[in-house]
């Protein structure tokens, strides 16, 4: 039955040539005409998210302005206390009331979660009773009923509960007797600080490992000072308490340990040279507490960078540097942050190359996508069982089998970053790109030990889980650590039909220790309407959530099946979803393409993913820059994962006040977004694509000598120099508003992105063009075209 599920998954599999446009016209469905009258006489507007647009007619269907996400049609009380899209989003904001239902719509139901995201506003409850539902453990939260003071209804399985005594009280207005006021039911992301009850152990500390690749390849990258200047700037600000515990290991062909118990004058380094049977030199002293510690840490630090700068050892023992690390974080679990430059070449988990560079642009099967040897994967599932993550850095010049070495985070909840071509002088910009993610990446918040489980109404069911964490019963998600900027996919089908209800809610409940040490609960509760016509089902699409849900499915499908597979796959979600919308309206020419206004962007985001590195065909693509992409797309929340795929272009030599906005005593400008495509850039402008990590500023040839000198500070086009990464603070109005304009952006990312300013003969133009993903390249249709290629399918 395993073809049945994935057709339920993932609802495209049939292929192309079945969908003969007899079969779709012979489906009884009420006409766009029927309904607008039906709906005419009750005198309600068809909503704006059902207005049928031409795509190959309309092109311009970017707004510009960013697209916000749909907005659940429910009631005004409902909307004011729904979660927060940012942190939980569904594909389809009007849930079909039966499976079938939803097959016809051939749109995939799914969420996607950003869980542990940074909040402004966030009300954490200290109470002795947390309250939850008797039956299916669901918190209480905004959407239960109350039948009366006594009772509460749970709106997941409907079961009746007692309300306790304590909650009956209400701290907030120091009432009794309102059950329905207090915060756990006024608002829909809460935070408990949870019991003993939550509790397996006493709380772990914050305890941080650092593993070094010390190797020739890895002082010749010189990635080390970085690491330990950036470690030595923010050491106060790791988060953690008076317990928390830090260690440092070394590797090449050996693996070094670092004694650095309090009361030693200096750091003592102990090898262990036999890589087979690694073991701890001496039981305690090397995870040491930070503050007793401090001055030996330091000095550590400071030595580190040149104590290898002479060394001949070229062979990375990566396995047994693991092994060792598991060792010495087992008694208490924490977070491995692992530095590695090339492939493991000696002792367990070594690996060869399996890269063919003449095949980097073949269009036929791409090999390798999994990994050589399951040693990654089952030393990250030890991990995981002592409550461990592991963090991979990977500074690589040449191939290193990522999708051998990713293993270690993806299954220990730990995450990934990747520095192609590292070098901290012939690189600078990955070189300030690592400085940045350093920066982040040891000041954000931790929870350690987690757990996260997902419930929704009775009658759903959660069939498959996409980010990095083990599962460890059919609805735990294990995070041995959970991280802000983590996301997670999930996929859902209609087990039982939803008949009995109008709406339905998710929650997701997120079990961690502070870097505090306190254990914490955070709830998020969705709800949204339940609908029985197929129409309701197109006008509630979320187009982003559902193209980041597909990616997700679609790495899945490159791995388990082929590539080709994939790209097929997501043509065909589009082709047979806007087949059946377009076989609703009979009123719709057949000859054109259309899609409710909803759907509007998923032909031109589908076209953006195949131009990913992940998915792309035909252009050359190195397979660790492949493997990294998919990496990226099982776990970057939504909103990282849409300015990857589809980045936002401005055009900023212009800049004026109109339509600006008022920050903080400053006005931000509001140039308006712009098509990816080279016929928006102008020779005589100069603009802005914010790709997330990166932003880079085009400078056309012609462009104002003016706009150059206020604001790059340089005379003319050919004065300015190759690789420019910052824009000087001058005392003139078009630099006040471009540096304002992109704080302003900055503002809105966990991470400071790398600022880099290419003209026509810059390196990176390349990488600048490569985003324009409406135009044409040799591998690849232009926008257009693949519009051309969708309407031929679905008329076939």
């Amino acid at each position: 039955n395993t073809t049945q599920h994935l057709q339920s998954s993932f609802p495209a599999w049939p292929l192309v040539q079945s969908l003969k446009s007899s079969t779709l016209q012979s489906r009884q469905y009420p006409t766009m005409n029927q309904l607008s009258a039906s709906l005419g006489g009750l005198g309600i507007q068809q909503p704006e998210s059902l207005r049928p647009v031409n795509l190959t007619q309309d092109r311009n269907t970017l707004s510009v302005v960013p697209t916000p996400a749909p907005v659940p049609n429910l009631n005004s009380d409902l909307k004011r206390l729904n979660c927060s899209p940012d942190s939980f989003r569904c594909t389809l904001t009007n849930i079909p009331q039966t499976q079938s239902l939803l097959n016809k719509a051939k749109l995939p139901l799914g969420l996607l979660l950003h869980p542990f995201r940074d909040l402004t506003h966030l009300p954490v409850i200290t109470s002795n009773t947390i309250v939850r539902c008797r039956s299916c453990r669901t918190y209480i939260n905004p959407f239960v009923s109350f039948i009366d003071q006594r009772r509460w209804k749970c709106n997941l399985c409907y079961r009746v509960n007692d309300v306790p005594e304590e909650f009956m009280y209400n701290p907030l207005t120091r009432s009794y007797g309102e059950p329905h006021k207090r915060p756990e039911v006024q608002n829909s992301t809460v935070e408990f600080i949870a019991s003993s009850d939550y509790m397996l152990r006493p709380p772990q500390p914050a305890v941080y490992l650092f593993v070094f690749d010390v190797s020739h390849n890895a002082v010749e990258a010189g990635y080390l000072s970085i690491v330990c200047q950036s470690l030595l700037k923010n050491l106060d600000k790791l988060p953690g308490d008076s317990r928390t515990r830090i260690g440092f290991i070394t590797f090449d062909s050996t693996v070094q340990f670092y004694n650095l118990q309090e009361g030693l004058s200096q750091p003592q380094m102990l090898i262990v040279s036999e890589i087979d049977d690694v073991f701890l030199p001496t039981p305690d002293s090397l995870l040491v507490n930070m503050h007793e510690s401090k001055e030996l840490i330091k000095d550590l630090l400071n030595a580190l960078p040149n104590m290898f700068t002479n060394t001949r050892e070229t062979h990375s023992a990566l396995g047994p540097a693991l092994q060792a690390a598991y060792k010495l974080m087992s008694p208490t679990g924490g977070r491995v942050s692992v530095f590695q430059t090339q492939l493991p070449s000696l002792g367990t988990g070594r690996l060869q190359s399996r890269e063919d560079p003449n095949q980097r642009s073949s269009t036929k099967g791409v090999q390798h996508l999994g990994p050589a040897t399951d040693f990654y994967k089952k030393l990250a599932l030890d991990c995981s069982g002592q409550q461990t993550a592991v963090d991979l850095f990977l500074l690589s010049s040449q191939y290193s089998d990522l999708a051998s070495l990713a293993c270690m985070s993806k299954f220990s909840a730990g995450c990934i970053y990747y520095y192609p071509s590292f070098h901290h002088i012939h690189n600078p910009v990955q070189a300030e790109k690592l400085q940045k993610d350093l920066k982040r990446y040891l000041t954000r918040k931790i929870g350690f030990e987690a757990v996260m489980r997902i419930r929704c109404t009775k009658g759903l069911s959660i069939h498959t889980f996409h980010g990095n964490f083990f599962v460890r019963s059919t609805d735990l998600l294990s995070l041995a650590n959970v991280n802000p900027d983590a996301g997670f996919a999930v996929q859902m089908s209609i087990e039982e039909s939803l008949a009995d209800t109008s709406l339905v809610c998710f929650q997701t409940a997120l079990l961690y220790t502070s870097s505090k040490g306190e254990r914490r609960i955070r709830i998020h509760t969705l709800c949204l309407p339940v609908v029985t016509s197929l129409i309701d089902v197109y006008a509630g699409a979320d187009t982003q959530a559902i193209i980041c849900l597909l990616a997700n499915m679609a790495v899945d499908r490159s791995v388990s099946s082929s590539l080709s597979d994939a790209r097929d796959a997501l043509v065909n979600a589009v082709v047979d979803s806007l087949s059946a919308y377009m076989s609703t309206a009979s009123n719709l020419q057949q000859s054109a393409l259309i899609a409710p206004n909803s759907l509007r962007l998923f032909p031109l985001y589908v076209l953006a993913l195949f131009k990913q590195k992940a998915f792309r065909t035909g252009t050359s693509t190195r397979l660790d820059d492949r493997v990294y992409t998919m990496c990226q797309i099982k776990s970057q929340p939504l909103v990282h994962l849409m300015k990857m795929l589809y980045p936002s272009l401005y055009r900023i030599d212009r800049l004026t006040d109109e339509g600006a906005i008022h920050v903080n005593d400053r006005v931000v400008p509001q140039p308006p977004l712009q098509r990816l495509s080279a016929e928006k850039l102008t020779r005589e402008g100069a603009f802005l694509l914010d790709c997330g990590t990166i932003f880079y500023i085009w400078i056309g040839r012609s462009c104002d000598n003016n706009f150059i000198k206020d604001v790059l500070g340089y005379p003319n086009y050919l004065s300015v120099p190759q690789n420019l990464m910052q824009l000087p603070e001058l005392d003139n109005l078009s630099s006040e508003r471009t540096r304002s304009f992109i704080s302003w952006l900055k503002e809105s990312k966990p991470l400071s992105p790398v600022l880099l300013v290419i003209k026509d003969e810059s390196p990176a133009k390349a990488d600048f063009l490569q985003h324009l993903v409406e135009d044409k390249t040799e591998a690849a249709y232009s926008y257009y075209e693949f519009l051309l290629h969708l309407q031929q399918q679905i008329c076939k």
